[in-house]
């Protein structure tokens, strides 16, 4: 495990120039899977805002101070803010730009990104978690920790049941009441209509970790 607090190195310039999840040309989206709901159910972009009390919940779980973490899916912040004031150093990025002044803009599945020394948290869009969790095991270094908030479901599939083998999570946090993830960020507007029915769990992986995985319960 790395154990001193670190400058991360991203190997890649930003990205600019990309306008939504579908993807332009040359991104790597447009080859990618489908939703598990249909087009019409989900957000163009596929994004669903987290509620900060979540990453709030997962550092009092897991340790991810000695090195900066890469929010990778930031959408409009909210769980780049709250690590923050946690004091974790953080590096804000998504594909597209909601108006979180600490983001820039970058294809987290481009091929050209290669290696991230430091720590990743996120909630990725639901359709690309699995390519986001090689993506993300594929660049950090071994003693680092991937971090990210799925549905329980995502525990479902073979195709996810071979990602497992290759990689097990380490542990595998359910919550244990109704996180919310709210399209478009509109928090106020998903309470006002009932809150959630989905289940969510945080899956953390340790790169270089092949034991069995833990199953714990949170909040």
């Amino acid at each position: 495990m790395i154990n001193d607090l670190q400058t991360p190195q991203l190997t890649i310039p930003r990205v600019s120039g990309s306008t939504d999840w579908s993807g332009n040309k040359n991104s790597i989206y447009k080859t990618l899977g489908a939703s598990n709901h249909t087009d019409k159910e989900r957000q163009s972009e596929d994004y669903y805002a987290t509620e900060p009390k979540a990453v709030e919940l997962l550092l009092e779980l897991e340790d991810f101070s000695n090195l900066y973490v890469w929010e990778c899916a930031c959408g409009q912040g909210h769980l780049s803010e709250a690590m923050l004031q946690k004091g974790i150093k953080v590096n804000s990025s998504d594909l597209v730009l909601r108006g979180y002044d600490k983001a820039y803009n970058y294809d987290f599945l481009s091929e050209e990104n290669k290696e991230w020394k430091g720590h990743i948290i996120t909630n990725p869009p639901y359709k690309f978690a699995k390519e986001f969790v090689y993506k993300a095991l594929s660049i950090v270094p071994n003693g680092c920790k991937v971090a990210m908030f799925l549905k329980v479901q995502f525990l479902e599939g073979k195709a996810r049941k071979q990602l497992f083998e290759i990689y097990p999570p380490k542990t595998v946090y359910v919550s244990s009441s109704r996180l919310l993830c709210a399209k478009n960020g509109e928090f106020e507007q998903m309470i006002a209509g009932g809150g959630s029915a989905v289940a969510y769990a945080w899956f953390v992986w340790e790169k270089g970790y092949n034991g069995k995985t833990e199953l714990q319960w949170f909040n």
